[in-house]
C-alpha cells in the first residue's frame, strides 16, 4: 500500500531544461538572510522564492520573488537545480524533474527530519540549517554532477482506487 509520490500534472506537463539556475523555497528562512549567503557564492544565478517578500527584487546574481506556485514550478522547470525544506512535493517534484537537491529540514518539524533523512539513504544532500558555514556543502552540491535518478509514474488512479477500496472496508 505505498506509492511513489503524487507529481501534479502540471508539473509533468511542464518543459523540462536547464538554464543554469538554481531555485530556492526555504519557508523558514527569511529573504534578508537567504540573500547575503547565497551573494557569497557570486558564480551562482538564483532564483530565491521567499514568503517575506510581497514584490520582487534583484541583489547581483539573486533574484528574490514572492511566492506564486507557478513561477516557482517554471523556475523550477528550467533549473539546474533546487535547495528546499525537506517537505514532500517540492523534493519529489524536483526529483521527477531530473534536477540536482539539496534540501535543509524545517526545524521541529519531524516528518521532515525523517524526509531528509530518506532523502539521504537516495543519495540527496542534506544540511541542518542555513548558514554561512554550510556553504562549502553548498558549493560542493553546485560542483557535483550527481543526481539522484528516479522514475515516478503516474499512479493516481491506482492510489485513489485504493482509498476508496479501504473506506468500503471500514463501512
Amino acid at each position: 500500500n505505498i506509492f511513489t509520490p503524487v507529481i501534479r500534472s502540471s508539473v509533468r506537463a511542464m518543459k523540462n531544461e536547464d538554464r543554469g539556475h538554481y531555485t530556492v523555497y526555504l519557508p523558514a528562512y527569511d529573504d534578508r538572510k537567504l540573500v547575503p549567503i547565497l551573494a557569497s557564492i557570486p558564480r551562482v544565478k538564483w532564483h530565491i522564492f521567499s514568503k517575506h517578500t510581497r514584490k520582487a527584487y534583484h541583489v547581483g546574481k539573486l533574484s528574490v520573488y514572492p511566492v506564486d506556485k507557478d513561477e516557482f514550478a517554471s523556475s523550477m522547470a528550467s533549473s539546474t537545480g533546487v535547495l528546499c525544506g525537506a517537505g514532500f512535493e517540492t523534493p519529489a517534484e524536483a526529483l521527477y524533474l531530473g534536477k540536482k537537491l539539496m534540501v535543509i529540514p524545517m526545524k521541529s518539524q519531524l516528518e521532515q527530519f525523517y524526509n531528509a533523512a530518506s532523502l539521504k539513504k537516495m543519495g540527496v544532500p542534506v544540511l541542518k540549517k542555513m548558514k554561512k558555514s554550510g556553504l562549502d556543502k553548498i558549493t560542493e552540491w553546485i560542483d557535483s554532477e550527481s543526481r539522484v535518478k528516479v522514475q515516478y509514474e503516474d499512479i493516481t488512479a491506482d492510489a485513489v482506487a485504493l482509498v476508496f477500496k479501504m473506506a468500503k472496508k471500514l463501512k
